[in-house]
């Protein structure tokens, strides 16, 4: 018995490994576009809201295919879905490369590089975690998957500045296009469904109109869903705009490089103390916290002079606040309806996020052409992050109870 509880302990941190470092790879080159932004409008000549509207749409589509993408690896497997999520954003960067029109920028840029996170974002690669460690160490797991991703960040902003200084901004795509074709050579390791190793969780199976009626009918899921978009759209409007922001303020582009490598150093350890924090502390308090602090972050640096080194300590803070929503979130769902519809349940969560990063990408581009200043979308972020808070307050940590069969 205990050689065979080793066995399963030693199969499900494999799991983890392989997981976050897909992981690692898909929220990447997403996490690095901010880069590609102004060499691609120096070199076609469009402005600053065409390229916010493809960010802002592969933020939609993201958010859009999720809950799909959730669904099918409920029901056929993690691993499918992983295949084809390499395939699509290999060819979403490709075609990004072969751009000569706005509409092509939209579609592979905004498109098909938003299917191909959706196919490989948390909902997806966090659930196949959940359905191999105990619940006792599903906090702790979605916080490594969660550092993985934010390492992707880490990873892929000073390489696609490298490479972008070396070669040019279509080669650099090219060489992230086939990079990404790693996924479908890793997801053999995550094979298997929302009926695979579950235990109790899936010891029902309910219709899928009956699930979304659950969900939705559970007031804290609803809270959660709420809450969650303002988590997209402050780290999107960030991810999209600092780097032009910057420029505008008079600070070098090599700080945006360094800005972003720490956000995505220090939300390594922001995802894994949230990991860590959420296995003993209630989640829902947790992310009201962590909304508080951006406001906070968020107003100092407006407020206060600003300076290269105002830059990194404003990076290192919203690093440790970043993606750190993401496991309490996932964590909460999970609690609430356990692991067989948990692809599902959670990506129309992530839903939420990425309307969330939609309206945050486009708005950031469309004000900034409008008034000349990112400030607007700035301070609205901020009365956001204070909304979210009090959002996620009431939320209740427990489980909603699954129907027994007759």
């Amino acid at each position: 018995m205990h050689a065979q509880t080793t066995t399963q302990n030693s199969k499900a941190w494999i799991v983890v490994a392989v997981g976050s470092l897909i992981l690692l790879l898909s929220m990447g080159p997403r996490s690095a576009m901010g880069f590609f932004q102004l060499p691609i409008l120096n070199d076609t000549g469009w402005g600053r809201a065409d390229f916010g509207l493809a960010m802002a749409l592969q933020n939609l589509v993201w958010g859009m295919g999720q809950p799909f993408f959730g669904a099918i690896a409920d029901r056929y497997g993690t691993a499918r879905v992983l295949v084809l999520s390499g395939i699509l954003y290999a060819s979403g960067l490709l075609m990004m490369t072969w751009t000569s029109s706005i509409l092509w920028l939209n579609i592979g840029g905004g498109i098909l590089i938003g299917l191909g996170v959706a196919s490989a974002s948390f909902s997806i690669v966090l659930t196949a975690f959940s359905r191999y460690v105990s619940a006792e160490q599903r906090s702790l797991a979605f916080g490594i998957g969660t550092a993985a991703g934010s390492a992707g960040t880490f990873v892929f902003a000073p390489l696609s500045q490298a490479l972008i200084s070396t070669l040019d901004w279509r080669h650099s795509l090219t060489i992230m296009a086939a990079i990404m074709l790693l996924i479908p050579l890793l997801s053999f390791f995550l094979r298997g469904n929302g009926a695979s190793e579950g235990g109790q969780d899936n010891a029902y199976k309910q219709s899928m109109g009956k699930v979304l009626n659950q969900a939705f009918g559970h007031r804290s899921y609803v809270l959660l869903f709420t809450g969650f978009f303002v988590c997209g759209f402050q780290v999107a409007f960030i991810t999209a705009h600092f780097p032009a922001y910057l420029a505008d303020i008079g600070i070098d582009v090599s700080f945006a490089v360094i800005a972003l490598t720490f956000i995505g150093l220090f939300n390594i350890i922001g995802s894994l103390a949230s990991g860590f924090i959420g296995q003993r502390q209630p989640k829902a308090k947790l992310l009201s916290f962590i909304y508080i602090g951006r406001s906070i972050a968020v107003t100092l640096f407006l407020l206060l002079p600003q300076s290269p080194a105002s830059v990194i300590i404003f990076s290192i803070v919203m690093g440790l606040l970043w993606l750190s929503t993401v496991p309490p979130t996932n964590g909460l769902v999970a609690v609430m309806f356990g692991t067989r519809n948990l692809g599902l349940l959670s990506g129309i969560v992530f839903f939420s996020h990425q309307i969330g990063s939609f309206l945050g990408v486009w708005l950031g581009g469309f004000l900034y052409d409008r008034f000349g200043s990112f400030d607007e979308v700035w301070w609205l972020g901020v009365a956001l992050g204070l909304f979210a808070a009090a959002v996620h307050w009431p939320i209740r940590e427990e489980s909603v109870g699954l129907p027994q069969p007759a």
